[in-house]
């Protein structure tokens, strides 16, 4: 469900985050073994730097490709300084890289004062003094050395200074995190039409409150829901204590069940914990205990069902303060039931993001087609009606074939809608009650357009109950009212998916269908004297 990403990034992602570099043995089990595991729990990739691959004064291959991989390094100056000279030449290295402005480099001073580095003095100017000892014929090594330690002390890094290591931890990581965000941005080209909607859906969140907030993003299928939370997860990460994305619900949850959900939602938080619980009731007491002192990013997408709501997110009071708790579903009424503190409605593209997210797609990453392919472009955007799943489908399907197989693609399509996308469609449908599924299927064969007086006039004898039913479908994302409150609209795909429903129960004989609107299947039946008997 899509506003796309590109197939190509302009982002060139490194094999690692971090090159955690360290020596001195005091550290190597205890602050520099519990700060790699911090990172790496926290989904950053960390290399860690082992002095066992050095040999002599150089630098194994391997940690050189190691630092050429990596996106920063974070160098831990310990207390005593050990003067190993592969050390000195690994912080050269490094420094090296830093002055490429393709490296980032981040000095951790554990113990150790960043003023004594720089100014050289007390342990620090005794170690040098050893050195010079070591390496009298060699005065330029050593002033090399004083000149690389004052360069990396100048650098902004973290200085412990007394503070409990476990928060001295939480803090770089939380600090690494945000600027690992900033490096590999989200939002650029490859997502279409993505940016306003993005900006309105964060005024609703608002992360600078100091509250428990629970937001909706509700909207027909293929709108752009999960993508629109993917980003807005991953660029606020950085802000949160703990964080849980939980894709796809409907399907895990008919698949393995609510307490599994619950699990899954404890594991990503918590992820050095086992919870072993067998039933919603215990999960609800877990979620609501271990939450309530934490502030967390929840994202909890396709909810079709309340009790999803119940059983993950409970009440506000479940959350720290500063938590935030992101739902997308189909049905706008689920939302409103459940008391969401505010909800947003993605809309369909317009009509040049439409052509350029299709072009994306059909074009190998060019948002100008060929010449050739100008109008079949044009034809198949207004087939898709501004969908995104629909413009990436499509597009992705017609990438690399010609143009004769492309207006064979458009006339098929007239007779058949693509699978993926009518099966990711239908599912609402399939969801209905029967009588809301006659009333879609009404407006499908029709009444699109029509006037919504005229609507409930024409079906009233029906026994449809359409004061409800229509507003169940206007709630689940399946029609919309006009702004002026007169007119019922059907996006076109849903349209056509309605009328295949009708056409399927029988293709070859139109008179055994429910509904006619086609003028030759009218005459069909009329001259055949083939009707359909609802007996």
């Amino acid at each position: 469900m899509s506003l796309l990403l590109s197939t190509s990034s302009s982002i060139s992602r490194k094999k690692y985050d971090v090159f955690l570099s360290f020596r001195g043995e005091d550290t190597r089990k205890s602050f520099t073994d519990h700060l790699y595991h911090a990172l790496n729990r926290s989904g950053i990739v960390t290399f860690r730097d082992d002095p066992k691959l050095e040999a002599g004064e150089e630098i194994a291959p391997e940690l050189f490709k190691a630092i050429q991989q990596s996106w920063c390094s974070v160098i831990i100056f310990p207390r005593p300084m050990p003067f190993l000279v592969g050390a000195w030449r690994s912080l050269r290295r490094l420094l090296n890289k830093k002055n490429d402005k393709a490296h980032k480099v981040f000095p951790i001073f554990y113990h150790v004062d960043p003023s004594d580095l720089r100014k050289q003095k007390g342990k620090v100017e005794e170690a040098f003094a050893k050195q010079e000892e070591r390496y009298k014929e060699d005065k330029d090594k050593i002033q090399k050395w004083r000149n690389a330690l004052t360069e990396v002390a100048n650098i902004s890094g973290w200085h412990l200074n007394n503070r409990h290591e476990s928060e001295f931890i939480k803090d770089i990581v939380k600090k690494i995190s945000a600027k690992l965000c900033q490096t590999y941005p989200v939002v650029h080209d490859e997502l279409v039409g993505i940016s306003l909607p993005l900006e309105e859906l964060y005024s609703k969140i608002n992360i600078g409150e100091d509250d428990v907030r629970i937001i909706g993003i509700y909207g027909m299928g293929g709108i752009g829901k999960t993508t629109l939370a993917k980003v807005a997860y991953a660029e606020m990460l950085p802000h949160f204590e703990g964080k849980c994305f939980l894709a796809d619900i409907r399907e895990v949850s008919n698949k393995h069940g609510l307490v599994y959900l619950q699990k899954q939602l404890l594991s990503q938080i918590f992820p050095d914990e086992c919870f072993n619980f067998f039933n919603v009731h215990k999960g609800n007491d877990i979620i609501s205990h271990r939450l309530s002192s934490k502030k967390v990013l929840v994202v909890l997408d396709y909810v079709d069902n309340i009790q999803h709501l119940k059983c993950l997110v409970g009440r506000h009071d479940w959350f720290n303060l500063g938590s935030r708790i992101i739902v997308t579903t189909r049905d706008e009424h689920l939302l409103r039931s459940y008391r969401i503190d505010d909800v947003y409605k993605p809309t369909t593209l317009n009509l040049n993001d439409a052509l350029r997210l299709f072009n994306l797609k059909a074009f190998d990453g060019d948002t100008m087609p060929k010449y050739d392919f100008i109008e079949l472009s044009e034809h198949v955007v207004r087939y898709a009606n501004g969908l995104p799943l629909a413009l990436e489908v499509l597009g992705s399907f017609l990438c690399n074939r010609d143009i004769v197989q492309w207006r064979s693609t458009i006339e098929r399509l007239k007779e058949d809608p693509n699978k993926e996308i009518l099966n990711t469609l239908r599912i609402s449908f399939d969801g209905l009650e029967e009588k809301e599924k006659n009333i879609f299927l009404d407006i499908a064969c029709f009444f699109n357009g029509e006037k919504k007086d005229l609507v409930m006039k024409v079906l009233d004898g029906c026994k449809f109950f359409l004061d409800i039913g229509i507003d169940v479908l206007i709630k689940k994302s399946l029609i919309k009212v006009s702004d002026d409150n007169q007119y019922l609209r059907m996006h076109a795909l849903l349209q056509e998916i309605g009328r295949k429903i009708v056409e399927k129960k029988c293709v070859d004989e139109p008179g055994k269908r429910c509904r006619l609107w086609k003028e030759r299947d009218v005459h069909h039946v009329l001259t055949k004297k083939h009707g359909y008997r609802s007996d």
